[in-house]
């Protein structure tokens, strides 16, 4: 077994054909995991008509994996440092397989709720301990940073190949087949990862904090759940409550944390101010591409017009720009000052969001066009900023750390979904007649099932003028991320130079 400590003090070491080969198959859980958010897109109409699940019970279908995923991150992070990530990579692996099987062949709407829950907690072993052993296999600066950037990418890909996938699958088979999908990979991570990738975990762990557990799951469960629901129906007083509960908690966790001899989440972390600067530039570019989400594929099927297939297929045509944009913007990294770099992703994404508040009720190009460089722009931010923190973490810590930054991550979009859709829904709600049905002047979808052709009309233009308001809040909150980048980013970088100093100083003394 390899020590996470040792192998990692190598500085300059060079990465070889194995460790990118075993890079490859560490992208798999990757791409399942995160295509597994959207893989329910097309198969909801033929689980209803299998399994008959209630309202509520259709949306616990979707939702529930996205609670386990949030809400088991950080433990699961800590557990692989623990345990070893490897370790814990596999189980996950036996995890997700076995849930993707049970999904596949239930029988009923408890049964499928249930397995969907299992991939979550499937899932939350696998997203922090692939970036945990992607941070200790590359050793070497510019390595790291390239995978870390092609590994930005493949991420946002399947979150967009998940829908067209399944719909695909949905022309030829039943819909569990949706499911059958992560088999074969799991089963070939399975083979291939005690052969390609070595054991890392930390030598002193100290004793697992069993009590932390349900403290963090307390914090992020119901401060997402709230802001979700604040998104789809409104702030209203029982989502503030639910959010108000859940940052109580966190107060409680967070004390823990600092207080606590063995915390889940180590203090050595945040030492480095570049690791705490990293988890909040990730979230404010989660909360930009999550809410842009909101509106955009609105746009492709409510106001173009377009069957769900067809917006599914368009929406990956941004996906093409955005598979180079990472690896790209890390090589510019390495030659040049990398807080530049992520300023510049900011000012690209604040210009993708300008794009898009030009669009009007006809303006499929437009759209796409402003998709692909607010997608490049955050994808460049989020590549760089995430190799900054797991860069600036201990090795021993890597597991921890990508937790947290994945955290961070859902936080974000979820927030920016509720932000940016409550500016959107506001505008088309000002927009839309007194005179118009309840249905039509709270969504567009709402207007369009009503079947009346002006009203349909209205309720395009009062959409697409949403969108241009939202798309221009996101367009300055993405300039002030800018702005905030090259502050702390600077303040990092002044920081980090003078503990080196200091460093330096205390060992020319002794």
């Amino acid at each position: 077994m390899t020590n996470a400590t040792s192998t990692t003090a190598e500085r300059g070491h060079l990465a070889g054909r194995r460790e990118w080969t075993a890079f490859v198959v560490l992208l798999l859980p990757l791409l399942l995991v995160s295509m597994d958010i959207s893989v329910l897109f097309f198969a909801i109409p033929a689980i209803d008509r299998d399994l008959a699940p209630s309202a509520t019970q259709q949306l616990w279908i979707f939702d529930v994996y996205a609670f386990a995923l949030a809400g088991l991150l950080i433990t699961m992070g800590s557990l692989g440092d623990r345990i070893g990530r490897r370790k814990l990579l596999l189980l996950g692996a036996v995890a997700f397989s076995t849930a993707s099987v049970a999904a596949a062949y239930a029988t009923s709407p408890e049964m499928l709720i249930a397995a969907r829950a299992l991939l979550g907690i499937g899932g939350a072993t696998l997203m922090p301990s692939t970036m945990g052993l992607v941070r200790n296999m590359f050793r070497d600066e510019r390595q790291r940073g390239r995978a870390v950037g092609i590994w930005s990418g493949a991420m946002a890909g399947g979150i967009a190949l998940g829908s067209v996938l399944s719909g695909l699958m949905l022309e030829h088979f039943w819909w569990g087949s949706v499911f059958l999908i992560n088999v074969p990979a799991m089963v070939l991570l399975l083979v291939l990862v005690p052969v390609l990738v070595p054991e890392f975990k930390d030598p002193e762990p100290g004793r697992f904090d069993f009590l932390s557990v349900p403290l963090s799951m307390g914090a992020v469960l119901p401060v997402i759940y709230g802001v979700k629901e604040s998104a789809a129906h409104g702030l209203g007083v029982r989502n503030a409550l639910i959010i108000a509960a859940g940052l109580f908690i966190g107060r409680l966790f967070v004390r823990r944390q600092r207080r606590h001899a063995d915390a889940l989440i180590s203090r050595e972390l945040f030492r480095d101010r570049g690791f705490s600067v990293g988890i909040g530039l990730n979230a404010l570019a989660a909360f930009a591409m999550m809410g842009s989400s909101f509106f955009t594929t609105q746009y492709l099927q409510s106001v173009l017009g377009m069957s769900t297939m067809e917006a599914a297929l368009w929406s990956l045509a941004p996906s093409l720009a955005v598979g180079a944009a990472a690896p790209t913007a890390t090589a510019i990294a390495q030659r040049t000052d990398r807080a530049r770099v992520i300023c510049a992703g900011f000012v690209i994404a604040a210009a993708g969001f300008a794009v898009l508040a030009l669009t009007g009720t006809d303006s499929l190009a437009l759209l796409l066009t402003g998709c692909a460089v607010m997608s490049c722009g955050i994808v460049t931010v989020m590549a760089l900023v995430s190799d900054l923190a797991l860069s600036t973490a201990p090795p021993e810590k890597a597991g921890t750390a990508a937790s947290l930054l994945e955290t961070g991550q859902e936080f974000g979009g979820a927030t920016g979904m509720a932000l940016l859709g409550a500016v959107a829904t506001a505008i088309y709600t000002a927009d839309m007649p007194d005179s118009a049905p309840e249905v039509a002047r709270k969504t567009l979808a709402g207007a369009v099932a009503t079947g009346d052709g002006s009203l349909i009309s209205v309720g395009r233009e009062a959409f697409v003028h949403s969108m241009q308001y939202a798309s221009v809040a996101g367009a300055a909150l993405l300039l002030v991320g800018a702005v905030l980048a090259a502050i702390l980013l600077r303040r990092s970088a002044a920081a980090g130079t003078a503990e080196a100093a200091a460093r330096e100083e205390m060992a020319l003394t002794n």
